[in-house]
């Protein structure tokens, strides 16, 4: 069922923000930050840890969620073009779940980024030690010393503009497509065989972690209002993004599968087949796109994470440069624990992927739940497969799910608005609110 112009339905309680230029993006750029919220760090870890969990038939769990991962796109774009940044994620939700169900979307989002931060960190940081020689160990503290250097950059206000994501994005897709094709000499038939290693347990086992990699569809809400013509741009933004994005993803693990073998997938794909494509100077070159990328990616969703939150806390409680304090505090506060048991062993780099992804896929939950009540036609019948689809992945990431569950709770129970209608702005007023996306 859709929205009437008269739907009284609730909306939380919202405030706009400034986070976001208002200047109009054109399709390239606002395409180059859709792909850069999609990809990020995450591109250059997970082919290596499926191929680990799956071998070859690893690429069957890309291919199925890259199917879910276009019929995520298709809701979301249906839901930018139909509410516009109407709140972000919360906005979304809250459309057809009621406004404490918004909230806790919301609050999923913000962990989410708070937890997936020093997770980007490490993925650079194992390149960087790759890139020298060096063991797991060096890994962490040179993720730990990115993670240090990403919030600095934040405390200096610097952010990362159409254009720099456009150039970052650009580099990012030549390396890939580099790397595979300069590997592709090395490629081995046998290293196909035997293509279910570990049987259908493995493939299913390979898919939550991988569900990180599609983390970003959500960014259409920033989008529809920077975009001159939204309904028109956006979709055109996510036919692009999701066409890159599938090549990208299938070609680099292909060529993990086909060039390092099944049972060599490390945790530095990329660098691997830089070293196979040119020599020792190829995961130099890995490890400076890595860098570059955890600064850019993790900058860009700290950025919008203390957006979100100047927007959900009561008036003054974190407006501004508070907000990000209060984002900053927190992912160190986070960030320091989870690398001490990465350090110690006592973590693993795909256990602690899973935490992240399981608060992604919370959100991704209750926006597709949502978005079987308010959109119609194609659109609906997307949620309406991705829904269950998001369910069984999102129980499949293990213990992290009590995690999201306790968050997602934890925000319901303390929603002081409940579901009440907002007394001091109109359903319109806060449905054109720019507040929450990435």
């Amino acid at each position: 069922m859709t929205n009437s112009p008269s739907d009284t339905r609730p909306r939380p309680r919202i405030r706009p923000s400034s986070a976001f230029p208002s200047s109009h993006l054109s399709t390239a750029g606002a395409s180059a930050l859709y792909i850069g919220a999609l990809l990020g760090p995450s591109l250059l870890l997970l082919p290596g840890l499926a191929a680990r969990a799956a071998g070859p038939a690893s690429l069957l769990t890309w291919l199925a969620l890259l199917a879910l991962s276009g019929l995520i796109a298709v809701v979301f774009c249906a839901l930018g073009t139909r509410l516009g940044s109407a709140g972000g994620v919360a906005g979304y939700t809250a459309a057809g779940l009621g406004a404490r169900a918004g909230r806790a979307a919301a609050w999923c989002f913000l962990a989410g980024v708070v937890a997936g931060a020093p997770v980007v960190c490490l993925i650079g940081g194992s390149y960087a030690a790759a890139a020298v020689g060096a063991d797991g160990t060096a890994a962490v503290r040179a993720g730990l010393v990115l993670l240090v250097l990403v919030l600095a950059v934040r405390l200096l206000g610097v952010r990362t503009g159409a254009g720099l994501q456009l150039v970052l994005v650009s580099a990012l897709v030549g390396l890939v497509l580099f790397a595979v094709l300069g590997a592709a000499p090395a490629a081995r038939a046998a290293h196909w065989t035997p293509f279910l290693p570990h049987g259908w347990t493995g493939v299913a086992q390979a898919a939550p972690p991988l569900m990180f990699a599609f983390v970003g569809w959500e960014a259409a809400a920033s989008l529809t209002t920077r975009l001159r013509d939204p309904r028109r741009q956006l979709r055109r933004v996510v036919l692009i993004a999701f066409a890159v994005t599938s090549l990208l993803c299938l070609g680099l693990a292909a060529a993990t599968v086909a060039v390092l073998g099944p049972g060599a997938g490390g945790s530095v794909p990329l660098a691997d087949l830089m070293r196979a494509a040119i020599g020792g100077r190829g995961p130099l070159l890995a490890a400076g796109a890595a860098l570059v990328l955890t600064l850019a990616t993790t900058n860009t969703y700290l950025t919008g994470a203390a957006a979100l939150l100047d927007a959900l806390l009561p008036s003054g409680t974190a407006a501004g440069r508070r907000g990000s304090l209060i984002v900053l505090a927190a992912t160190v506060l986070t960030g320091v624990p989870l690398f001490a048991l990465v350090g110690t062993g006592a973590l693993t780099t795909s256990q602690l992927v899973a935490v992240p992804t399981a608060l992604f896929l919370t959100v991704y939950l209750t926006c597709t739940a949502a978005a079987v009540r308010v959109l119609d036609g194609v659109p609906r019948l997307a949620a309406a497969v991705s829904c269950p689809a998001v369910l069984a992945l999102l129980l499949g990431t293990g213990w992290p799910v009590l995690a999201a569950a306790a968050v997602a709770l934890a925000a319901a129970a303390f929603d002081r608005t409940g579901d009440r209608p907002s007394p001091t702005r109109s359903a319109a007023d806060q449905e054109g609110s720019p507040a929450g996306g990435v």
